[in-house]
């Protein structure tokens, strides 16, 4: 059977990106027999401005029946003064929700040509290769309550409640520990143990689990402060980090810039397998919108199309495919091409479509 991938490219550059996405796709039907079709459907707020919801229930329908979503980026200006529930943003934690992708993977991959690019020296982070796991459906962003409320004194509170049970913690935790054994072979746990009880517990479950079932791993324990200092210290003591959905968000953003770019860096939300071994799945560059450059073919397709190599390996098991992807783009950039973000002194500038056309020729070349 074909496989069934849904692309949601959303707004600003996101159209712009996943149309080199669809032309990688499209090599890879041709070139090595992928055998995909793509549906393409709206999410974000170019969503709200056709049907007045940020993603409609037939999309939400197509995704859960897709082998894979692939979504460019959502938001922008345009839509700052819409309603809360109607905001682009709400069409993406609500894919996420109900496809229950629970497991956020953001990788924090540092291509030798882009090391002079980060912010910090290059041998902080020239070889750097971290796996960030995040806990994506639980957490202060979807615990209740979660309200302002008057408190009719001429003040307000507003209230975002912090909620793990043992098995959201050991199910994200299991996949931090799978991912080790096809790495380093070792875990980072980080949490609030020192002021948080949900971290007191997150701490406690994940060593139950590692004792358990994962002990040839090697388990340490971080708080989150001082795994965001040790980010920009020394990121290369890390392999995998598993963290909340809180922590997650921040300590992902903080160690996407030690790489030179966030145009550069995929991601993949992924779900429980079924009875069939079915998961839902949804791949994303980790960049946004990018509002300011949309429509002028300036943007960096290249975090999107890792992320699609991303679903080669993650969900169609396709390592060697996925392998060749990345190959592809190690390749262009040695050969010193660049988009505006990620320019450098003595690199040629291209732009989004002259940047997919290096990667199709590179994968032509490595393809044979």
């Amino acid at each position: 059977m074909s496989k069934k991938i849904l692309i949601v490219a959303g707004d600003g550059i996101g159209p712009e990106v996943m149309g080199e996405v669809e032309r990688v796709i499209a090599w890879y039907n041709d070139k090595r027999g992928f055998d995909a079709d793509i549906e393409n459907e709206l999410v974000g707020g170019c969503c709200y401005d056709a049907h007045g919801v940020a993603v409609t229930d037939e999309t939400v329908e197509k995704a859960k029946k897709a082998d894979a979503v692939l979504l460019g980026a959502v938001g922008g200006p345009k839509w700052d003064n819409v309603p809360y529930e109607g905001r682009p943003e709400a069409g993406l934690l609500r894919l996420r929700k109900d496809l229950e992708l629970f497991a956020n993977l953001r990788p924090a991959l540092c291509f030798s040509a882009l090391a002079d690019a980060s912010s910090l020296k290059r041998e902080i982070v020239e070889g750097l290769d971290i796996m960030i796991v995040r806990e994506l459906t639980g957490g202060v962003y979807f615990g209740e309550p979660k309200e302002i409320t008057d408190l009719g004194n001429g003040e307000r509170r507003g209230v975002d409640t912090q909620v793990y049970t043992t098995g959201e913690i050991r199910r994200i935790a299991e996949v931090a520990f799978d991912l080790a054994r096809k790495r380093d072979n070792r875990v980072m746990s980080v949490e609030k143990r020192n002021v948080m009880k949900s971290g007191v517990l997150w701490y406690e479950e994940v060593a139950k689990l590692h004792k358990e079932k994962f002990s040839d791993v090697t388990l340490e324990n971080m708080l989150a402060d001082n795994c965001a200092m040790q980010l920009v210290r020394n990121p290369k003591q890390f392999d995998v980090i598993v963290t909340d959905n809180l922590f997650g968000d921040v300590l992902s953003d903080i160690a996407s810039m030690l790489t030179g770019s966030l145009g550069m860096l995929p991601s993949a939300s992924l779900g429980a397998k079924d009875a069939n071994g079915k998961a839902c799945a949804m791949y994303e560059p980790v960049h946004g919108s990018a509002p300011d450059i949309a429509g002028t073919g300036a943007a960096n397709p290249i975090a999107s199309i890792l992320s699609f190599a991303m679903a080669l390996r993650y969900t169609f098991e396709l390592g060697a495919d996925a392998d060749l992807l990345e190959k592809a783009v190690d390749t262009v950039l040695a050969d010193g091409l660049r988009t505006g973000d990620i320019m450098q002194d003595g690199m040629k500038k291209v732009g989004t479509t002259e940047m997919g056309d290096a990667i199709l020729a590179a994968l032509d070349k490595l393809n044979g």
